[in-house]
């Protein structure tokens, strides 16, 4: 269970990175040692740990247009040291599907994939109230 919440933290973690346009937070969660991609939406596969901090770079500095995603419905699966988290990214617009891969480094669940991408579901609003739903240190 330890290493399920610590994951799901880490997940909720990459969110606030985002809805803060905080670099350096996001620059910390993601591998250094594993090879690491990101799909964003609409976008084509971004691979290496470069590429994909300076695609964040330009998301994150761009604060005005780019509005923040929050996790809802986060769902983590833990393989030994590698793990994932599949979960809905809500926006002021509507929803995407996304799926987030972590391995364990140096101790911490550390991004080595993010992939979103458009959806017609919805989470489920039962549970957004769960108490004992883990949240990242704003």
């Amino acid at each position: 269970m330890h290493d399920r919440m610590a994951l799901l933290f880490a997940n909720e973690a990459f969110y606030a990175a985002f809805a803060g346009h905080d670099y350096a937070a996001m620059e910390a969660l993601w591998a250094r040692h594993a090879p690491v991609a990101c799909i964003h939406p609409g976008w084509g596969v971004l691979e290496g740990r470069e590429a994909v901090m300076e695609s964040w770079r330009g998301i994150l500095g761009n604060a005005g247009n780019t509005p923040a995603a929050s996790p809802r419905n986060a769902r983590a699966f833990v393989l030994g040291d590698a793990a994932y988290v599949t979960c809905f990214e809500a926006f002021p617009e509507g929803f995407l599907i996304a799926t987030n891969l972590f391995v364990r480094e140096e101790g911490e669940w550390r991004l080595v994939h993010h992939q979103a991408g458009p959806t017609r579901e919805q989470p489920d609003e039962e549970d957004e109230d769960d108490p004992s739903r883990p949240r990242a240190m704003q």
